[in-house]
């Protein structure tokens, strides 16, 4: 009896300790949210200032680059000039760079949550598809053979053409999260769909695709600030002063003998409000799609 009594004292004062460290593990959580709260203004907070602040300034104040409190705002005129400046190019490249993140985004989800479906489903026939499109995660585009390619098809410096191209770009990541969530799907929905009369197509737009609304909102909100903030394939693939874009439009303030940073920074501020409305709207969805397939892939 004494040793059953020892090991019982031994069980009470193991818990205790297990006990007292669960107390004190909410405060370093409290500790780690104020670490990562503060982190955070320092890293993101302090830069969006830094562009505000100078979006308000004259001309000489904003070539200071500095932090400094303004010493006269120039909000209105600032904007105004902006928004007018090259007949109204910005709202131009506003109008191009929303059609072309719209079909983007939805040529995305058409082929990909489509092609998803039958590599999940299909996995001995299209093992090696799986292979392809691991590939086009790791090898980058190449910029002379792919305009090569775009001027013998007829679709370089055109709407189409760089919608193709923006969506090819994100064809691989945008299979492989629906690949994963597809994963999470008993099969057995399937074959009772089947039994029932479905044909494929049926089969997945009225009882698969409802089903993959958590990871595609977060294709949505990933790919299109992708596309939208596209700079580099926009200036490549897409020139032209009738193909204006959001992030083309940079160039309208900066030249060879200086850059006008106030009108700069304003344009910085106005083409970041869509893309920052869409990320705090959705931001709960991203964690959510991009965690759904980890338990089965």
């Amino acid at each position: 009896m004494s040793v059953n009594y020892g090991k019982s004292s031994e069980l009470v004062q193991s818990r205790t300790k297990t006990k007292a460290k669960t107390k004190k593990h909410p405060k370093r959580i409290w500790f780690a949210e104020i670490f990562g709260t503060l982190a955070a203004l320092l890293f993101f907070g302090v830069p969006f200032y830094f562009v505000i602040i100078n979006s308000f300034k004259p001309a000489e104040e904003a070539a200071q680059m500095n932090l400094s409190w303004p010493g006269s705002f120039n909000l209105l005129e600032n904007y105004r000039e902006v928004l007018t400046v090259n007949d109204g190019r910005l709202m131009l490249a506003f109008f191009n760079s929303t059609v072309i993140t719209i079909s983007t985004i939805v040529v995305l989800i058409i082929i990909c949550s489509m092609a998803a479906f039958v590599l999940q489903r299909r996995e001995g026939i299209t093992k090696k598809l799986n292979y392809l499109v691991l590939i086009g995660l790791m090898i980058p585009p190449a910029i002379v053979p792919t305009i090569w390619v775009l001027q013998n098809l007829g679709l370089f410096k055109t709407m189409p053409g760089i919608i193709l191209l923006e969506s090819a770009l994100r064809f691989s990541f945008a299979c492989i999260l629906y690949r994963a969530f597809v994963a999470t799907i008993p099969r057995e929905l399937d074959e009772a769909a089947l039994i029932d009369g479905c044909g494929p197509l049926r089969l997945f737009f009225q009882i698969i695709f409802p089903l993959l609304k958590p990871v595609t909102s977060t294709i949505i909100v990933l790919s299109s600030i992708q596309v939208y903030n596209d700079f580099e394939n926009m200036l490549y693939f897409f020139p032209g002063a009738e193909n204006a874009t959001v992030q083309l439009t940079l160039y309208n303030f900066t030249g060879m003998f200086g850059t006008s940073y106030h009108y700069l920074f304003a344009n910085v501020i106005l083409i970041s409000i869509p893309p920052l409305i869409l990320f705090i709207f959705f931001s709960k969805k991203i964690v959510a799609g991009m965690t759904a397939g980890a338990v089965k892939g």
